[in-house]
């Protein structure tokens, strides 16, 4: 009698990652009022997990010395970040004015905020805390972020989702510029639903 061999099954370590369900890549632009021209280049590739966490990795190159970033600090929540350098996403869905803005420092303090509408915020904060990782090398700043999928905005299929991308660049001077995947108003505002412009797609395939 033949005895047909076990299958091998790789330790979890030597398993393939499971692949994103949509994935963006997106370039910021400056808001006109508040050109910065230290910053060459800033863009955010986002990618929304099968198991529904939602990944975003931020890359500013430009001149980092003329810009005021913090240092590593304790990952602690904290208000008023975009006072500073902080990297940005809104998340809104197409059936209701309810959104939810997320912020995140290269310090590693990070905020989460709820809203019935436009710039009406509650009480009802994101739950869970997100993953950062940061990273600074020459004249390159990365800031991954990954967001539980707990903190989307509830009851909302994917299809739905909208989506803002923004960071907030604080010169050496303490200027500040905006940047955005739009500014639809003739003032930055990262609140205006108009610049939520990045829809979740579907999956190219079923896996």
């Amino acid at each position: 009698m033949t005895r047909t061999p076990a299958p091998f099954i790789p330790p979890p370590h030597q398993l393939p990652p499971i692949p994103p369900l949509a994935v963006g890549l997106a370039r910021l632009a400056c808001h006109p009022d508040t050109p910065e021209e230290a910053v060459i280049r800033l863009h955010v590739a986002i990618a929304l997990e099968a198991d529904g966490r939602l990944t975003l990795h931020y890359h500013l190159r430009g001149a980092l010395a003329q810009l005021r970033i913090a240092d590593a600090d304790t990952p602690l929540p904290a208000d008023r970040l975009w006072g500073h350098t902080c990297f940005e996403v809104f998340i809104g869905s197409e059936d209701a004015p309810a959104y939810r803005e997320f912020n995140f420092a290269p310090s590693g303090q990070w905020a989460a905020y709820a809203f019935s509408t436009y710039r009406e915020r509650i009480d009802d904060a994101p739950p869970g805390a997100p993953q950062l990782e940061i990273l600074r090398s020459g004249d390159l700043l990365m800031l991954s972020a990954t967001l539980p999928a707990a903190a989307l905005p509830p009851d909302t299929p994917v299809s739905r989702l909208r989506v803002g991308l923004s960071t907030v660049v604080e010169a050496a001077d303490g200027r500040l510029s905006y940047w955005a995947l739009a500014h639809p108003g003739e003032r930055p505002d990262f609140h205006d639903a108009r610049s939520f412009c990045w829809q979740v797609s579907a999956p190219v395939s079923s896996f």
